[in-house]
């Protein structure tokens, strides 16, 4: 079981340059975390470490998670400065336009797929390389899924299908983690008041067709829950979480 000292704690936040990503790891960093930064742009990362109370425990590492080759170098990084990862936030992600899916182009479905499920599948894999071999071993995996986990929105096949696939990960990445005590969780965020969420404070197209807009959450309450799960110990597991505005269009009709 890791140290549950969490100044001594090892975490690594992918999509750390911005919204869900940059939140989460300010907070674990106020906690006392060392946290590693993976993103594509390493200006964006350098801005999350500067904004934390202590930037010389935040390590900015450019790294596209879709890209094998990437992943590889960040944890052979991480492996040789610390020897260790305690946590994974397996949340880097993208949305491409809404359109029809007779009008969708497979570039973008190629992109969705790379980017939320391949990237979080090759991100896992390196985490669980690192925390089999670790000593102690074991660690934790959070899962960014979303409400699109469990329903569409209109004309969001791509974004819909990997958030979907996120879910069997998880369950697979929890399953195989057990002998090894690696936990693996998910985290399904609804309407987070992010710059991929500013759409819905103008109005988003509903499933009845209208076009309305729908109540936001502040970020930090993702954060939060981000951290409850990161700083449980081994022996318990937050299996599937859902933090959303409270009166967004999910639960009911319409």
């Amino acid at each position: 079981m890791t140290n549950n000292d969490s100044s001594k704690r090892i975490a690594l936040v992918t999509g750390a340059g911005s919204g869900i990503g940059r939140a989460a790891a300010l907070v674990l960093l106020e906690r006392g975390w060392t946290v590693v930064l993976a993103g594509r742009r390493m200006a964006a990362l350098q801005e999350t470490a500067a904004q934390s109370a202590d930037p010389a425990k935040a390590l900015p590492l450019a790294a596209d998670v879709s890209r094998p080759e990437d992943v590889n170098a960040l944890y052979a990084r991480i492996d040789a400065e610390f020897g260790r990862l305690d946590l994974l936030f397996n949340n880097a992600g993208i949305f491409v336009p809404s359109v029809p899916v007779d009008e969708l182009p497979v570039e973008h479905w190629r992109q969705s797929v790379d980017v939320n499920l391949t990237g979080a599948f090759l991100s896992a894999q390196g985490a669980f390389r690192l925390m089999k071999k670790q000593s102690p071993r074991g660690g934790r995996i959070i899962n960014n899924g979303s409400i699109s986990a469990h329903a569409p929105r209109p004309n969001s096949a791509p974004y819909t299908a990997t958030k979907h696939a996120i879910t069997g990960l998880t369950k697979s990445l929890s399953l195989d983690g057990r002998a090894f005590d690696i936990a693996c969780g998910q985290l399904d965020i609804g309407n987070a008041l992010t710059e991929m969420a500013q759409p819905m404070t103008k109005g988003v197209r509903q499933a009845n067709g209208e076009i309305a807009i729908e109540p936001t959450m502040d970020v930090a309450h993702v954060a939060s829950a981000v951290l409850y799960m990161a700083e449980l110990p081994l022996s318990a597991n937050v299996q599937f979480m859902t933090v959303m505005a409270s009166a967004m269009p999910f639960v009911g009709r319409g």
